[in-house]
């Protein structure tokens, strides 16, 4: 059920509060998957850090379901409502009309208009891609990724061509859709599961796109996998994912992603090409109904483990490792929404393992659907609501 941000003044631009950080108890509740163990010490459950007191900015609200977002070099937001509608949000918090030129948009269930990112040398070339579920015959519909140039009065994006798209598939959930430039002229896209239970499962097959992980190139949408796997799509990197929707570059320069499991089981990996990541052969947590997922495994020869994973769920979205002034002792953390959890994630990891979690604003402000980090380090949160905004947040000390 969708959570509605009520604001109580009318001053949404420039509301000002801090929040008080709560006594953190989640590595209390019992697990879904109550026989189940981790494969290492650290995978689950990592030692609890303090919740900090922050500062929270309204900088615009009224944005319907906002998805992604992208910051300009003038200091300037693009953002995505799922609905279909790309806006502009100035420094100073005014919001733009939709831009023009986007493509049609499927926003029926989870889909719509999704993630942006806009290119490092965007003050020279102006090029922005978007993720958004493309409807097609037979009202199927996949997640695929456009491109274009955005227009110098910011009205309008022109040259849109659509890179990439995913199998249409008889769903309207779990689209993934993160997109990731990595430092090797690729681009990284997820895909989601789209609930499928098909025996065999399309997430295992190498041949499909339901479930994945592929890198493409950015101009022109040519694969480039390295999976080197007969029969594999050539854009393959990992497969056997469920829902990815959170994806990052970490500060080892590495693609990190974390991605929804069923009743428990949320992960964190780090997907490496041509590896399997599970689903749903081998996962934690379970079913919705409580049984078990398939046999119930949660480790199988030639499958990958997660780093991390969650029982009960965080529910994650948009994810970002800091880099920035303003929290010095946050640096190379990994910072990500909650939804169901209503929380600002944040994971310290050190040689690639999860070493401390906190969740900060815990309830406070409702669904955290994306999570960025502005040049001046300050972190921006979406809230993912029909009256949905974007707050600045800083230290409250």
């Amino acid at each position: 059920m969708e959570h509605f941000v009520k604001r109580l003044t009318v001053f949404a631009f420039t509301a000002l509060f801090a929040g008080c950080a709560m006594a953190q108890d989640f590595n209390e509740s019992p697990p879904n998957g109550q026989d189940q163990t981790p494969a290492f010490d650290g995978q689950t459950r990592a030692p609890v850090l303090p919740a900090r007191d922050l500062r929270r900015q309204v900088v615009v609200g009224g944005l319907e379901y906002p998805w992604g977002m992208a910051e300009l070099p003038d200091g300037s937001w693009l953002v995505t409502e799922r609905p279909g509608r790309l806006r502009m949000v100035s420094p100073d918090g005014k919001l733009s009309e939709p831009i023009e030129g986007l493509p049609p948009v499927d926003d029926r269930g989870q889909g719509g208009l999704l993630d942006v990112i806009v290119d490092e040398d965007f003050a020279q070339t102006r090029r922005l891609w978007v993720a958004f579920s493309e409807i097609h015959q037979y009202e199927l519909s996949g997640t695929s990724v456009a491109t274009g140039i955005l227009s110098e009065d910011g009205r309008r994006i022109d040259g849109l061509q659509v890179l990439w798209g995913q199998e249409p598939w008889n769903s309207n959930i779990h689209l993934g859709a993160r997109l990731v430039l990595d430092n090797d002229g690729g681009l990284f896209v997820t895909t989601g599961e789209r609930g499928e239970i098909e025996r065999p499962p399309a997430t295992q097959d190498v041949g499909s796109t339901i479930g994945k992980v592929v890198r493409v190139d950015p101009l022109t949408g040519d694969p480039m996998g390295a999976t080197g796997i007969e029969g594999a799509i050539p854009e393959l990197w990992s497969y056997g994912h469920r829902n990815v929707q959170g994806a990052a570059l970490g500060p080892d320069g590495a693609l990190w992603t974390i991605e929804h499991g069923p009743r428990g089981g949320d992960e964190l990996n780090r997907p490496e090409a041509g590896k399997n990541y599970g689903w749903p052969l081998v996962t934690y947590g379970t079913n919705y109904d409580g049984t078990p997922v398939g046999d119930g495994l949660t480790q199988m020869e030639g499958i990958e483990q997660p780093v991390y994973y969650w029982d009960p769920i965080v529910a994650p979205s948009g994810m970002i490792f800091y880099d920035g002034e303003m929290f010095p002792d946050w640096q190379g953390d990994l910072l990500f929404g909650g939804l169901s959890t209503q929380s600002l994630v944040q994971l310290k990891i050190a040689d690639g393992r999860v070493i401390g979690e906190a969740r900060h604003l815990w309830g406070e402000e409702g669904r955290i659907r994306d999570v960025d980090v502005a040049r001046d380090g300050a972190i921006m949160l979406l809230i993912d609501a029909e009256d949905g905004a974007m707050i600045r947040v800083t230290p409250a000390d």
